[in-house]
């Protein structure tokens, strides 16, 4: 009888909740014999309804550890991640570490776990925004570099780590100094497929809302480079509310609590009142993982800042428009399903009207066969050694 796997999986922010469900239902059904999971929650969105309750909508089991680390600088931030899971890596002595993406949680792990000698397995590895303003792209970058395993959800992502001396042909056995690289389609993917019928049957966000299937904008804008530059948040608020207006169209913006706190400071006194007074322009609370999908599912194009928006909106073939200079998810912009528009009034109008107007859109199977996760969970059993982590503090 072959020994278990035993991994530590680490996740702190919204988005790798929602990725973590995929790898966790592969782990609790086809691999239960084979895998044990241990859950470690850095507390980096420390919110209800941004954490939480995706615990519980997305049937992830419960957190074996919680660090509560809230928010703070980034520096304070990670090194106090740093320290809880230093800690824990030594209790639990785990045969890989695994890690989503690229938030200040992924960087902690990465880092604690290469000073142990513990194997990392890096999902959502090859991303390049090309920008290393973003604390992101950083973030990314340092955790590829130090690991073991490197799934990419892309084949641009692939490329990129090809392009940055990654071994395409590495032969086993694998470790940091011999890394192997996939790819292997996107655990996201994985997770739309599920649960875009149980969204359906379990929530009533359109109905609540006054919403009508392909009557609304679906907005999200939560970048710290957007909500804290009042220049750029008063040209993006001031876009989607000329678009209300101009198309006779709902928005629908589910706030994320950074910015509900910012926006009546950071918007001109006079954007912020008409704003508040057009009855289309909906301010949500935070929606859940469910309600996403339910919104993402029936609006007519979707507006965002956000990386995992961004993709969803493809999955379920939506058109989108990226606040941001730059994206990773570069292949959505090369088949012509999404436009960057940045923080340009005119550009996000121009960009409303072209994507909106086009009856030639393509959404072509980009992100693998919705079943990432098993092929993930394979390799790792293939590649990780049960039992050989070696952690020396």
């Amino acid at each position: 009888m072959h020994p278990m796997l035993r991994i530590l999986t680490v996740i702190g922010a919204r988005p790798q909740i929602i990725k973590a469900a995929a790898l966790s239902r592969a782990i609790r059904g086809r691999f239960s014999g084979q895998i044990t999971e241990i859950i470690v929650h850095t507390g980096q969105h420390y919110d209800t309804n941004m954490s939480e309750v995706f615990f519980t909508e997305l049937e992830i089991p419960a957190a074996n550890y919680n660090l509560n680390v809230g928010s703070g600088t980034h520096g304070k931030q990670t090194a106090t991640m740093m320290i809880g899971l230093e800690e824990i890596l030594l209790k639990e002595k785990p045969d890989a570490l695994v890690l989503y993406g690229d938030t200040n949680s992924t960087l902690a792990g990465a880092l604690v776990a290469s000073k142990l000698h513990v194997p990392v397995i890096h999902i959502e590895a090859g991303l390049r925004s090309f920008n290393k303003a973003m604390p992101e792209e950083v973030n990314r970058i340092l955790a590829d570099h130090i690991s073991t395993l490197l799934f990419s959800p892309t084949a641009t992502g692939y490329k990129n780590l090809i392009k940055e001396g990654f071994n395409a042909s590495a032969s086993s056995p694998f470790s940091a100094d011999n890394p192997k690289i996939y790819h292997c389609g996107d655990v996201m993917l994985d997770n739309s497929l599920y649960f875009s019928e149980i969204a359906t049957r379990k929530t009533d966000v359109l109905k609540r809302n006054g919403l009508i299937p392909n009557g609304f904008i679906l907005a999200t804008i939560h970048r710290d480079s957007n909500t804290d530059d009042p220049v750029r948040l008063n040209a993006l608020f001031n876009a989607l509310n000329r678009l209300s207006k101009s198309e006779k169209i709902k928005v629908a913006l589910p706030l994320h609590p950074r910015t509900a706190k910012l926006i009546e400071n950071n918007l001109r006194p006079d954007l912020y009142k008409d704003m508040k007074q057009n009855k289309d322009f909906l301010i949500l609370p935070p929606a859940s993982f469910l309600e996403m999908i339910a919104l993402e599912q029936q609006a007519r194009i979707v507006i965002t800042d956000s990386g995992g928006v961004q993709k969803e909106a493809f999955f379920f073939k939506k058109p989108c428009i990226i606040l941001r200079p730059e994206t990773e998810w570069v292949e959505l912009v090369e088949c012509g399903a999404a436009c960057i528009a940045d923080a340009d009034e005119q550009k996000i109008i121009n960009a409303y009207t072209m994507l909106t107007a086009s009856h030639t859109l393509a959404f072509p199977p980009l992100f693998g066969d919705g079943k990432a996760a098993e092929f993930i969970c394979t390799e790792m059993l293939q590649h990780i050694p049960a039992h050989a982590a070696r952690i020396h503090s």
